[in-house]
């Protein structure tokens, strides 16, 4: 899962990145409402975490702006605005949950887990594709009728692989699903969750595409 922190105050920002770390999210961090649109027009993301009092652009005209592009991105402000009217405001403009500071990290992480289900629910919640099933919601993995359960990291390549079976995904697109920009990857990392994922499932269910990446038959393993 890959994570958006929009938050100019370092040592919060430091401090929840590292709990997010803790947690095998990957997360870039920009700490200005504009910095925040370039990756937003550059990258997918599965959450955001938004500062509302910004430097260069606020952040509440950052979730307008970013709810009137359409899409269902999940958002949770993260302020010190603890007023009803801001808790209203920003909810009614588009946020799907509301935070106020300073807070316990087991709160933040309990809610992002909370906003993650809820997009599930939102979708597709099983992906199944022969003997292997995928619950999104539950991040359990079936495999032949055996419950397995898979690292973060492990989860997140399967998936993106299970998302487009017979679609080539990239080791860079791979990549920016595991760790976000400040994270130093070693070139043969997705190599070794691949090598595991084979290791579990068969080495025919990913396929090996050279110099390009991986992907997953269409016909299921």
């Amino acid at each position: 899962m890959r994570v958006l922190l929009v938050e100019d105050d370092p040592m919060i920002g430091e401090s929840m990145v590292a709990g997010l770390l803790g947690e095998c999210y990957a997360v870039d961090w920009v700490r200005d409402g504009r910095d925040a649109e370039l990756a937003l027009a550059g990258f997918a993301y599965d959450l955001m975490l938004l500062d509302l009092g910004l430097p260069g652009k606020q952040g509440m005209d950052v979730l307008r702006a970013t709810r009137a592009r359409g899409g269902d991105l999940p958002v949770l402000i993260i302020t010190a605005r603890d007023g009803t009217p801001a808790r209203v405001d920003g909810l009614d403009s588009g946020a799907d949950d509301y935070l106020v500071k300073p807070f316990d990290l087991d709160e933040l992480l309990a809610r992002i887990r909370a906003l993650l289900r809820r997009r599930v629910s939102r979708s597709r919640s099983v992906i199944e594709h022969g003997a292997l099933i995928l619950d999104l919601a539950s991040h359990d993995v079936t495999f032949e009728g055996e419950l397995i359960k898979l690292p973060p990291r492990e989860f997140s390549v399967l998936r993106a692989l299970l998302d487009h079976p017979g679609k080539v995904v990239s080791k860079r697109q791979l990549g920016e699903k595991l760790y976000g920009w400040d994270n130093e990857v070693e070139s043969n990392t997705v190599d070794v969750y691949v090598y595991q994922l084979r290791k579990k499932f068969g080495a025919d269910c990913i396929q090996t595409v050279r110099g390009v990446g991986y992907k997953m038959p269409v016909a299921p393993c």
